[in-house]
């Protein structure tokens, strides 16, 4: 990639070209602009921190700034739908400035923060407020806010939703913070109220009694190996909190949203309904288009996270609902911690089992360029499926979408060049988190980001954050 500074001069070129009357800010050309349809040679102008226009190959538009992108794919920004930044509260396990860093690097440029690990989890008004005050001075990349949705915030949902909240997370399923679970009685009172206002309700879909009954046989069998946590932890429970969310969205007429969706089986349950006409998205992560349960079982702690990774068999048909267009989303579920709390202790409380382990993946840097390797280049599947899987469909998901979402006129100009013949390895030295530890260590691959423009800037480039902390911004809902 070369930039190259023009000077112009009253329309006239130093080589006495004239030029149109627009001066762009910036020219992206001879790359291969890659929408959800297609993929064709076009230039991609900007003005104002905005696209003014997408050009032909051969159109002559003078710019302060242009990019050369040939031989690039040049891809509307990801949105990380599901990410845990820590701040504030758990800053030392991750926090705004290192992660969003990270994100820009790796190809997202819109970052949707969870509200839990958080101190206090982000569940009123009034904590809204302080959270962006806090975060706001350190973002590296623009950022969504999901609002908290536990049993005694109810009466909150409302107030959140209108200072901005992109939708509301809760879980039906144990939880490892003081962030407590709803049953389900008390998912469908909360789905009414944020049905009546127009919010979408997030779940972690996990059935809290069958893991914990689960849990206990395991333990009481003396079970504390590897496969006793995937034991533990099956695609039953999973499907069976899934399928109660669909019928409790139909019931109450709630949009909703599925989380870190692990199992192919459940990605049919919802395709479903999608195709009987409700309105449910959903995600799924990065490594679980990429990772086996044989990772968990031949590594053990960083590879724990849940739901557990599934077979390499489930692995390779989740990517049939990736190209369906079944997700709105190929989050991270960047869940950062420290070493110790991997393999020692956490927060003071030593590690006995493989179910005190710290269950979370960091793989906020890593996500489009695995998505790219995994999907692209080792299944064949078209640049296209990433466009609208990363982007045009999360945007619409969370009501971004006409700010976000896509390289089209009067949309933000978020821009990621990615090479598609550049190899990579993924070092521990490579990454931006505060904690440098993630099970993507190690995994080697072809195609990465080498270029991430935000709104017209360019703020990382060739693997280094070259932007300025403070310059994202909060996005909310376009009206």
């Amino acid at each position: 990639m070369h930039v190259i500074n023009k000077e112009i001069d009253d329309g006239i070129a130093k080589d006495g070209k004239e030029l149109t009357k627009t001066m762009y800010d910036l020219l992206i050309r001879n790359g291969k602009l890659v929408t959800p349809e297609t993929v064709l040679e076009a230039n991609v102008a900007v003005k104002d921190g905005k696209v003014a226009a997408i050009l032909s190959p051969d159109a002559e538009a003078p710019a302060a700034k242009v990019l050369d992108a040939k031989g690039l794919y040049v891809f509307p920004g990801a949105i990380d739908t599901h990410a845990h930044l820590n701040e504030p509260g758990y800053e030392w396990r991750e926090d705004y400035a290192h992660a969003t860093a990270a994100a820009a690097v790796g190809g997202y440029t819109t970052v949707i923060d969870m509200p839990l690990q958080n101190e206090p989890a982000m569940t009123t008004a009034a904590l809204f407020d302080r959270k962006v005050e806090m975060v706001g001075p350190h973002a590296c990349t623009d950022y969504c806010l999901w609002g908290g949705l536990v049993p005694d915030n109810f009466g909150e949902l409302e107030a959140l939703h209108k200072k901005g909240c992109v939708a509301f997370k809760s879980f039906i399923g144990p939880v490892s913070s003081d962030y407590a679970p709803l049953n389900y009685g008390q998912a469908y009172e909360a789905m009414q109220i944020i049905a009546s206002f127009g919010g979408r309700a997030g779940f972690h879909c996990e059935d809290f009694s069958m893991i914990r009954h689960t849990e206990q046989r395991m333990k009481d069998a003396g079970r504390l190996d590897w496969q006793a946590f995937l034991d533990s932890r099956p695609v039953a429970a999973e499907m069976l909190a899934t399928v109660d969310i669909i019928e409790l969205a139909k019931a109450t007429g709630c949009k909703a949203h599925i989380c870190h969706v692990s199992s192919p089986d459940v990605a049919e349950k919802i395709l479903q309904a999608q195709q009987e006409g409700y309105d449910i998205t959903a995600e799924t992560c990065t490594h679980y288009l990429s990772m086996t349960d044989k990772d968990v079982l031949e590594n053990g702690p960083m590879f724990k996270c849940a739901p557990p990774l599934r077979s390499q068999e489930e692995v390779d048909r989740l990517w049939k609902y990736v190209e369906n267009g079944t997700f709105a989303g190929i989050a991270s579920d960047h869940s950062p911690c420290s070493k110790e709390e991997k393999y020692t202790e956490i927060m003071g409380q030593k590690i006995e089992t493989v179910f005190d382990v710290w269950g979370g993946i960091s793989g906020i840097q890593s996500g489009m360029q695995v998505a790219f390797y995994e999907g692209c280049v080792k299944r064949g599947i078209s640049p296209c499926v990433l466009a609208g899987a990363m982007a045009e469909k999360p945007a619409k998901a969370f009501g971004i979408y006409g700010k976000k979402g896509a390289l089209l006129p009067g949309f933000d100009a978020d821009i990621v060049l990615l090479d598609p013949q550049k190899e990579w390895e993924i070092t521990a030295e490579s990454l931006l988190y505060k904690n440098k530890i993630s099970a993507f260590v190690g995994k080697k691959g072809t195609g990465m980001p080498v270029c991430t423009v935000l709104r017209g800037e360019v703020v990382a480039e060739d693997g280094r954050f070259t932007g300025t902390q403070g310059y994202g911004e909060l996005v909310c809902p376009v009206e």
